[in-house]
């Protein structure tokens, strides 16, 4: 009972960034929080892109390469 919770201690914290850190400097570090997040999301917006791209390509590659073999295959049974 005798100790804080962390909401108490959040809260000291946050009135101690805005009286020694001053509101301007709270706004840039609450601004460059958003600007991880959207690069995060970002990131993870172009991986899922790049892993459907190449599974796109290996799927192209896969498709030539049974087109060659079973092309090879009539050949062989074409000629004898």
């Amino acid at each position: 009972m005798g100790a804080f919770s962390i909401w108490h201690w959040l809260i000291v914290l946050v009135v101690v960034l805005v009286l020694f850190g001053g509101g301007g400097k709270l706004s840039k570090l609450m601004g460059d929080a958003g600007s991880g997040i959207k690069a995060f999301k970002k990131g993870l917006k172009e991986e899922g892109q790049k892993d459907t791209e190449t599974a796109a390509e290996k799927a192209i590659e896969d498709g030539a390469t049974d087109v060659a073999s079973n092309t090879a295959e009539k050949d062989k049974a074409a000629n004898g």
